[in-house]
């Protein structure tokens, strides 16, 4: 467990703001920080270790005064490092479910996302959030505004509402010629069919680089930042079999605790300029 000391105060993180562009080893320092911050919960800092958003959003490419897009954000884990990275120098934007989602848990999960927003104003006070559901709200951020859109294990969900096409051509929209792209998704065999995307929460590698190209970028490169050798894919609950969301309960639970969270690809592209 993390212990509480460890966890940098809210009212530190000022401390960082005006030097973070003088001194780029400053920026990599508050990403780090902010990953053990006081507004995350023990639970989320936990996962640190899994989804190395350091590494990650140092792959990447990120910088403070960037702004960047994260596409479904859902609970917020990355918001909670991203909005307050973002804030003095850069512009946040969350382009979350919509209330008008016939889906109640969009609907819910949004209320939650919402709330997080509220409880802290002093880290999340300038961030935008926007709507995304296509084909009515498709709007995410400025026309060709964005230095860098990001996305985190959710491009298996657009598969299983037939909608991946949807989102990539937002994604392409909303970001300024020579942007950044970068996908973060659970990885499925390199043979896995399509059926099998649309049922196991795991996508291959040259599907998520079909849909990136068809929508016009180019692809920069990838990384096995949060590769996991132990995820042998062929579970009866797909993906959610594994933690954090351990679907199947207490049956096997140290089997797939010891396993961890899902193999993922890391993959960066660029939209043309």
């Amino acid at each position: 467990m993390i212990l509480k000391s460890l966890r940098l105060p809210l009212t530190s993180l000022a401390l960082f703001g005006s030097s973070l562009l003088l001194n780029p080893a400053l920026a990599d320092d508050k990403l780090a920080q902010l990953t053990k911050a006081e507004h995350r919960s023990e639970a989320n800092i936990s996962r640190n270790a899994w989804r190395n958003p350091v590494e990650t959003l140092g792959f990447f490419g990120i910088e403070p005064d960037m702004t960047v897009i994260e596409i479904g954000p859902s609970g917020g884990w990355y918001t909670e490092i991203l909005a307050p990275y973002l804030h003095d120098e850069g512009h946040y934007f969350g382009a979350h479910f919509s209330p008008n989602s016939p889906v109640g848990y969009h609907r819910s999960n949004l209320e939650s996302f919402e709330r997080k927003i509220r409880q802290y104003p002093e880290v999340y006070g300038r961030a935008t959030i926007r709507h995304f559901l296509p084909p009515n709200e498709t709007v995410i951020g400025p026309a060709e505004g964005a230095d860098m859109a990001l996305t985190f294990r959710n491009v298996h969900n657009w598969i299983m509402a037939e909608q991946e096409r949807e989102y990539f051509a937002a994604f392409f929209a909303a970001l300024k010629p020579g942007g950044i792209l970068g996908v973060v998704e659970h990885r499925a065999p390199a043979d896995a069919s399509m059926e099998f995307m649309r049922t196991s929460g795991y996508v291959s590698e040259a599907y998520v680089k079909q849909l990136a190209a068809e929508a016009g970028f180019e692809f920069v490169d990838s990384s096995e930042i949060n590769a996991n050798s132990r995820d042998s894919k062929d579970y009866e609950e797909g993906v959610w079999t594994l933690p954090p969301s351990l679907q199947r309960g207490e049956a096997e639970r140290e089997r797939y605790l010891a396993i961890g969270e899902s193999d993922r690809m890391t993959l960066k592209f660029r939209k043309p300029e």
